[in-house]
């Protein structure tokens, strides 16, 4: 019997493994808003000027900026492949340079059509719109006209407010 016992002895003895931890919970409250920068609105219906045998054509839009904007938070910007297709900045276009403050306080912005290129003519529907850009680079929702240059020299062209 000494002789198990002595044998016992001389085994190593097995180690099992723990696994240590611990959890802790806790109650958390928060809030989120996304900033919702208010959009210009339309004050009358556009206007489409189809100048002398369509030389000079150009749209006008008549708008209001929201409560607290300026002019400078405001860009233009026109669909490049007619209605809902993306709306990129107008290029070569000055929105202060073009437009007017009214006596009533509202604004007319004249874009000559020859900005647009060949995108307006042959009858094709372009969408034109006033957007106004906040902190952090949020834009707001659209004020919006379709305009569509008529067939040859400006005959037919017409304008209609979207929003």
């Amino acid at each position: 019997m000494p002789v198990l016992l002595c044998a016992g002895l001389a085994l190593p003895r097995l180690a099992e493994a723990t696994e240590a931890g611990w959890t802790r919970t806790a109650a958390v409250q928060a809030e989120a808003s996304a900033l919702t920068v208010p959009a210009p609105a339309l004050t009358r219906a556009c206007e489409f000027r189809p100048g002398l045998l369509g030389l000079g054509a150009r749209v006008l839009i008549h708008w209001r900026l929201p409560a607290g904007y300026a002019l400078s938070d405001a860009e233009v910007v026109a669909s490049t492949s007619g209605l809902g297709s993306v709306l990129a900045p107008l290029t070569g276009f000055s929105l202060s340079g073009s437009t007017a403050q009214n006596s009533d306080g509202t604004l007319t912005t004249t874009v000559p059509t020859n900005l647009l290129g060949g995108l307006l003519g042959l009858g094709s529907e372009l969408e034109i719109a006033v957007r106004v850009k906040g902190p952090g680079g949020w834009t707001s929702q659209r004020a919006s006209v379709a305009t569509n240059a008529g067939l040859l020299a400006g005959i037919g062209g017409s304008c209609r407010n979207l929003s």
